[in-house]
């Protein structure tokens, strides 16, 4: 569910989602906005235009589904300021099956930060059981700043939305490229950037709640979705009905520790699949023995960067190649690709013609929404450069892996800070959170942080289960949809934290 052009390390927070000025979860909170913390105090203003307003529904698409209908509502740009710009947030709804069955609104939300959320209520991905469409409305969004919500660009090319290991002899241009792209976005879209954030988000979703006429909301958020909801839960406890996070973030860790756990999820992930294409060494012949694996991979890496690889129309380096933090998810697919770029490098590449294929400059929407969110999100990013590369230099050593590009210098070092401190989370609402063992983009040790967190939560893990998302996918875990399904039908938490067989 999100553009894999852009940066791997993006892609999950983030993908992924994300933590530390305190707001109590059970201090007062008014209808519409976040108290600051005061008994009766509403820091935000009247919001009655905003959550009143009348949504104009119509069809999404003259050739989608006709019971698929989107609308748009104006929402603060700045909620501290509500009488002054408003930006639009786009929204989707397909309506409960069932009028007497119906329960309320399901919002639904991918990660990200800016993935599109306008058409998940219809996406093919995701297989929502009989008995869920019955009971709620579907409730797609796009993120402010992303997709039809007064979508933002910086007008970043190509070469800006990748993503680059740490290098000595490259980090002074990284510094420089880093500085670039704070500077475009300042550029461009400098009134928005420092209201782009979660917190902001989550009253976008209040906002949405109201205007549909629901007293609480319930939700299904994946990857940074994940962190998107619990925010939620921190500033609108009494709004939060059946939430479930898919996929967790830690939200302590928030952005740059989530960009290193993705380093040390990898290399657990990447240590995983060494002994098991060892063990199958008559199929793959990658090699007999861990050791001998990882040598077969980082050979196959040296070789690419000496003299780039044909492969599906590409040329690929190494680095290319471990830019994708995900390649190790799954052990039979990541022995698959390994054993096809070993053919392409000896020049047996079936899919390859020969020529690089011409890739047109990308849409840098989701890309900008991303840095915009997680570098306003938080105010723990470095203004320090050499603290960068120190930390490259410590995390390549032991990540080898990913641990380059996870720690290398962001667009955050330069970027103005956000309207608000970060938001710690710690609350007792009930959530239910699912969470892959070998997911190395959401690691199994973040979703345990986030259940820590949410102190009324339970956890569901998938023992041995592979890949970022665990649920409603058509390959995804029965025993973990029928629990998320008894959950969202139901109401009832499991009385205790369960696990599921991959």
């Amino acid at each position: 569910m999100r553009n894999r052009r852009i940066a791997r390390r993006i892609a999950p927070v983030l993908a992924a989602g994300i933590a530390a000025a305190s707001f109590s979860a059970l201090a007062p909170v008014t209808a519409f906005g976040a108290s600051d913390g005061a008994a009766g105090k509403d820091p935000l203003g009247p919001l009655g235009s905003f959550t009143q307003q009348k949504l104009q529904w119509k069809r999404c698409a003259a050739d989608g589904p006709a019971d698929f209908q989107c609308a748009t509502l104006k929402v603060p740009l700045d909620y501290g300021d509500p009488g002054g710009k408003t930006i639009d947030i786009a929204i989707s709804r397909l309506k409960a099956s069932s009028t007497k069955e119906r329960r309320g609104a399901l919002l639904l939300n991918p990660g990200g930060p800016g993935a599109p959320g306008l058409r998940l209520p219809v996406d093919p991905l995701l297989k929502f059981p009989g008995e869920v469409k019955r009971q709620y409305d579907l409730i797609g969004f796009d993120l402010r700043g992303a997709g039809q919500s007064s979508p933002v660009s910086c007008g970043l090319t190509a070469d800006e939305q990748s993503d680059n290991p740490y290098k000595p002899e490259t980090f002074a241009k990284d510094v420089d490229r880093a500085r670039t792209i704070a500077e475009k976005c300042q550029a461009k879209a400098g009134d928005k950037l420092p209201h782009l954030t979660t917190r902001n988000a989550a009253r976008d979703m209040d906002v949405i709640r109201a205007a549909l006429g629901e007293q609480k909301i319930s939700y299904l958020g994946i990857s940074y979705g994940t962190y998107l909801g619990a925010v939620y839960t921190q500033m609108f406890p009494q709004r939060a009905d059946r939430f479930v996070l898919d996929s967790s973030t830690d939200p302590t860790r928030v952005y740059r520790g989530m960009f290193q756990d993705m380093a040390k999820g990898a290399e657990q992930a990447f240590a995983r699949w060494s002994e098991w294409a060892a063990a199958r060494h008559t199929t793959y012949g990658l090699g007999k023995t861990p050791a001998e694996v990882r040598k077969a991979y980082w050979d196959l890496i040296a070789q690419a960067n000496r003299k780039p690889i044909q492969f599906g129309g590409r040329a690929l380096t190494g680095d290319a190649i471990r830019a994708d933090n995900g390649t190790f998810f799954h052990v039979q697919k990541a022995s698959e690709l390994i054993v096809g770029l070993k053919n392409a490098a000896e020049g047996q590449d079936p899919n390859s013609s020969g020529t690089t294929s011409q890739v047109e400059e990308p849409d840098d929407n989701y890309v900008s929404v991303a840095w915009s969110f997680m570098c306003a999100d938080t105010r723990t990013w470095s203004r320090d450069p050499e603290q960068y590369r120190r930390e490259a230099i410590r995390d390549k050593a032991r990540y080898p892996l990913y641990g380059d590009f996870a720690a290398n210098i962001t667009p955050c070092a330069f970027w103005k800070q956000g309207s608000e401190p970060q938001t710690k989370i710690d609350n007792r609402v009930g959530v239910l959170t699912t969470q892959n063992e070998w997911d190395s983009q959401t690691p199994l040790f973040a979703g345990q942080a986030m259940h820590r967190a949410l102190r009324g939560s339970r956890m569901l893990t998938v023992a041995g289960g592979e890949g970022h998302g665990v649920l409603y996918a058509s390959d995804s875990n029965s025993c973990a949809d029928k629990a998320a399904t008894a959950y969202l039908t139901t109401g009832k938490l499991p009385a205790e934290d369960l696990t599921c067989q991959a």
